[in-house]
């Protein structure tokens, strides 16, 4: 794993990059707050692939993550749209979590043999993280399971390339852990 470490921080900009455009090519299936989550989450992805690991940086990053995932769920209450852009928001979280974390231990330096910001997996955020992303792969397993009985669209499949896109993302930054 020690390998995957490294990567980690490109792995999950890569599918930031892959769940937003794929968001952006379903445009009208999208309301404009999940289109926002995947954006922001993308750009802050790539951001913090190419950041040396500064402190500032990092919280600043988690900061905008968990703005963007508040933001992901204004006025989509009772909406179709409801439960994509509560998954979008629950990945910022997650990732919001991830950049908090670094920061909690003092050591948000880029990614060492430890993993990503060279934590390790201990303490109460990582553990929210680890549950956070075991959550989010169950509920994009559970919601391609239900959407493999309705036919399928353009939309439907780029929507299920960005779910996929948005779990196999936080699932590298679990494993750069």
């Amino acid at each position: 794993m020690d390998h995957i470490a490294p990567a980690a921080s490109w792995l999950m900009a890569l599918a930031a990059v892959i769940s937003a455009v794929a968001c952006v090519g379903a445009w009208r299936a999208v309301p404009w707050q999940g289109r926002q989550t995947a954006l922001i989450m993308a750009a802050t992805m790539v951001v913090m692939a190419v950041a040396d690991g500064d402190a500032m940086t990092g919280l600043m990053l988690g900061v905008v993550l968990l703005l963007s995932a508040m933001l992901g769920t204004v006025g989509v209450r009772g909406t179709p749209s409801a439960a994509s852009c509560c998954h979008r928001a629950l990945v910022s979280l997650v990732m919001a979590a991830c950049a908090f974390e670094s920061l909690s231990t003092g050591e948000a330096s880029a990614v060492g043999a430890r993993g990503h910001g060279g934590h390790g997996l201990d303490g109460l955020l990582s553990a929210l993280v680890v549950v956070g992303v075991v959550g989010l792969v169950l509920w994009t397993l559970v919601t391609e399971c239900m959407r493999a009985r309705s036919p399928r669209s353009r939309t439907a499949r780029l929507l299920a390339v960005e779910s996929w896109a948005m779990a196999a993302g936080v699932t590298a930054m679990c494993v750069g852990f």
